[in-house]
């Protein structure tokens, strides 16, 4: 029997089968739970159709969660789709103009920019959570994905501080949920070469970076130790975790120059 037996589990942010959501998704299957996808826009057939590749394939509904109005509709879109609760919601939601809040831009991006990124990167997380709180009980896990924002990185600007306040937001997260049993937790993991990685510019040279440093090397072509930590949050292996940061990076983290 797998550690997500019988638990029912929302994931964001499948865009490919190289997204650490797809790995998330395939490894939460793999240990037993019955998934929900959601894509949105243009990105929604995409996700549909990577999703077809799962076992069983899951139902993938539309979710903008920066819509008010969208992620007032979930809980009953859940409904239909045979979710009367939720054990675990997966958090990968990010964006930031690749044009003008990433890439060296940081001193002349605009506000309209930098809203965008914090609302899409930041503000989504809690929102997100608040929209399911009532579908979550104790024991549930709230999980989202970051990218070392103790730190400035190369041509990361606008998300780095997104990500930054995500941290944030994720340690307020678990004060306020956790009168109720429910968890909150980041994992912070090394580069993936996926879709969202791509679009930032001059980030190839991150794997130069973990090539060199991170003392238990680093394949940025697999996603799966990610996938499997987060899968593990889910569980009551992690049952009084909350607030954390658990890093996936090779232990990157920990080494200096």
């Amino acid at each position: 029997m797998g550690i997500l037996e019988g638990k029912k589990i929302l994931i964001t942010g499948i865009t490919m089968d190289t997204s650490i959501a797809y790995k998330a998704a395939e490894v939460a299957q793999r240990e037993g739970a019955d998934i929900i996808v959601t894509g949105f826009g243009r990105a929604l057939s995409l996700c549909r159709r990577v999703c077809a590749k799962l076992d069983p394939a899951p139902p993938v509904i539309e979710l903008d969660a920066t819509s008010a109005e969208s992620l007032a509709a979930l809980p009953g879109t859940l409904a239909e789709n045979g979710f009367d609760h939720v054990d675990g919601v997966l958090h990968s939601i990010a964006f930031a103009n690749p044009e003008t809040a990433l890439g060296g831009n940081f001193l002349s991006t605009g506000w309209d920019d930098v809203a965008t990124a914090l609302h899409t990167s930041t503000y989504s997380y809690p929102a997100l959570a608040v929209a399911l709180k009532d579908m979550m009980g104790p024991g549930s896990s709230v999980v989202g994905l970051t990218f070392d924002a103790t730190i400035s990185w190369p041509s990361y600007d606008w998300m780095g501080v997104a990500k930054a306040g995500l941290e944030s937001a994720n340690r307020y997260l678990a004060r306020y949920l956790g009168p109720d049993g429910i968890r909150a937790n980041l994992v912070s993991a090394g580069p993936i070469d996926s879709l969202a990685k791509k679009a930032i510019p001059g980030s190839a040279s991150l794997n130069d970076v973990w090539d060199e440093r991170a003392p238990l090397g680093w394949d940025a072509k697999d996603a799966t130790p990610v996938g499997t930590v987060i899968c593990a949050l889910f569980s009551d292996l992690f049952a009084a975790t909350t607030g954390e940061i658990i890093h996936v990076d090779g232990g990157l983290f920990s080494t200096g120059a």
